[in-house]
């Protein structure tokens, strides 16, 4: 059953109002969001212009092939998000709870092979600010190493984080979409969850070349 109360708040002319103000909020904290991320992501370039062999090194001790299939995985979310989006729109409820779903079971598996691939790191000891004893692969210890995964661990670590978040709005979103809540003119918010979710998808997308491939790129496979 759905609410009585209606999709168009009081403080708003008509629904079309509703909806563009509503994105433009989304527009503008995303904005704040690539001003985050690019801070990090310029940090992480400036470092590596400075110290591109060390850089190389460390990247080439993560597991390229965790973070291929989370790329993977994490464009396959990206899909079925959009097509939730479309299906809240269309009013279909069905469709729209079985997407939401996939889109959570997606999200999930990311973060369980992330933290398959960190356990990894700990294991052979390659988180720095938890062990005495950071060593990459071909046995060096350079200053730079430390940095890429102090670096390293922070960028995925906030990506994470934001997974969780969309993570816990879409568990919610699937609830109130069970309930008749999230079709037809009430679906501006599952498709301002689309775009939070695509942002951090695009994101990982320059996370992923950043991280893992300049390693594979300078050894090889």
């Amino acid at each position: 059953m759905s609410e009585a109360r209606p999709a168009l708040a009081h403080h708003f002319d008509d629904l079309d109002q509703q909806r563009d103000s509503a994105e433009l909020g989304m527009w503008l904290f995303l904005a704040t969001e690539v001003l985050f991320f690019g801070g990090l992501f310029l940090a992480y370039t400036l470092y590596r212009t400075a110290n591109e062999k060390a850089f190389a090194d460390a990247s080439a001790s993560l597991n390229l092939w965790l973070g291929t299939i989370n790329t993977v995985v994490l464009l396959t979310s990206s899909l079925t998000m959009a097509l939730a989006v479309h299906a809240a729109r269309m009013s279909e409820r069905k469709n729209l709870v079985r997407l939401l779903d996939l889109t959570i079971l997606l999200g999930t598996a990311f973060l369980v092979i992330k933290g398959v691939e960190w356990h990894e790191d700990y294991v052979e000891n390659l988180i720095p600010f938890l062990t005495k004893h950071f060593e990459l692969k071909n046995g060096t210890s350079p200053p730079a190493g430390k940095m890429f995964f102090n670096l390293y661990f922070l960028m995925t670590g906030l990506h994470g984080l934001h997974m969780i978040i969309g993570l816990a709005i879409l568990s919610w979103y699937s609830l109130k979409a069970r309930r008749g809540l999230l079709e037809g003119v009430r679906s501006t918010p599952v498709h301002l969850l689309g775009l939070y979710w695509h942002f951090v998808d695009i994101v990982w997308v320059f996370l992923y070349p950043f991280l893992y491939l300049i390693g594979a790129s300078e050894h090889g496979p």
